[in-house]
């Protein structure tokens, strides 16, 4: 026996599909912009912990220099290249920038320190600056000596 083909056959139209996949593409759309941004505030909350990492380390360091930071002319390029630093301040890894790993900015006399990094989610450049007297916050410009921007 042969089976009739239902004309009225229940089914999706091709409009109806095209509609359904558009919104979920944009629904994921959405969520891949929402995930991005929090991936950036994600990295800059380790830039400012890396940082405090950094201000523990330099006081530790001061304590144990007569309380004198590392001192350079200009800016610190490697934080952990000041002889011993690392080893003995930083249990030997060196805290570096999550996305691109260069070193953090770190600007540094006998009296006094600044470090800063470059913050990710902000739309203009924005740097986190911790100062040896206690202030941190941020700034929109990188600071260019051991004297605290705030």
């Amino acid at each position: 026996m042969i089976k009739r083909l239902n004309i009225f056959a229940q089914g999706f139209t091709l409009i109806e599909l095209l509609v359904v996949i558009s919104i979920i593409a944009i629904l994921v759309g959405f969520g891949a912009a929402r995930y991005m941004t929090a991936e950036k505030g994600a990295r800059d909350t380790t830039r400012k912990s890396d940082l405090n990492q950094y201000r523990i380390a330099l006081e530790n360091y001061a304590s144990s220099n007569n309380s004198n930071y590392p001192a350079a002319s200009g800016a610190i390029t490697n934080l952990c290249g000041v002889s011993g630093f690392q080893d003995t301040y930083l249990s030997g890894v060196c805290l570096n920038d999550p996305v691109s790993g260069r070193n953090y900015l770190c600007y540094s006399n006998s009296t006094g320190y600044v470090l800063a990094a470059q913050l990710e989610k902000t739309s203009s450049k924005t740097y986190y600056v911790i100062c040896s007297n206690g202030r941190n916050g941020n700034r929109n410009s990188a600071p260019s000596s051991a004297t605290c921007p705030f």
